[in-house]
């Protein structure tokens, strides 16, 4: 990718294509104890084919269209009451996600071992981040939560499942990155 500032017409279709990506990711449920959807692991196949300014973009056209009321979250849902709500935090931290894996591309470069630990770091900055929110969000509509109970609820149970959508997007990126670049 160049680093000059204008996007060619393919950046503009990739960026397009995988907004729609994870919008369809978003949309598969896994049946699981506690049931996950596949968007982070859109989020971490858009970052690792595009490279961090494209998907950072790719992340931001997608909230943008969830804000709007397009119905590319979970569930078919989208609009500010959902991104606004006690777990929009985490969907917001898709774009730490895409923002840290940028820094770590542009400063340290964009070996596959990078982007793992990217993709994991990330990860767990998206889970902070998304956990406060959550805990603010929660506490002014319910009560006080403990932020063991939090994590309980809302991180635990997809630890296991979110390092299967990492390694599983690591493998597709070192198979398809050089059809994408």
């Amino acid at each position: 990718m160049k680093s000059n500032a204008k996007f060619s017409t393919k950046d503009l279709v990739y960026i397009a294509i995988f907004a729609a990506l994870l919008a369809i990711c978003s949309w598969i449920s896994i049946n699981a104890v506690v049931p996950f959807t596949l968007q982070t692991f859109g989020v971490f196949l858009t970052c690792g084919l595009l490279g961090g300014r494209r998907g950072t973009l790719t992340i931001l056209l997608y909230l943008l269209m969830a804000a709007v009321g397009i119905p590319v979250l979970a569930g078919f849902s989208g609009g500010l009451g959902i991104l606004l709500g006690a777990t929009g935090g985490y969907i917001i931290g898709f774009v730490m996600i895409a923002l840290l894996m940028w820094g770590i591309e542009r400063f340290f470069g964009d070996r596959l071992w990078l982007l793992g630990v990217g993709m994991v770091v990330g990860m767990i900055l998206c889970y902070f981040f998304g956990t406060v929110w959550y805990m603010v969000i929660y506490t002014r509509s319910t009560g006080p939560v403990s932020v063991l109970a939090a994590l309980g609820w809302c991180v635990f149970p997809f630890v296991i499942p979110d390092a299967l959508k990492i390694a599983l997007a690591l493998c597709l990126t070192a198979r398809l990155r050089r059809y994408v670049k």
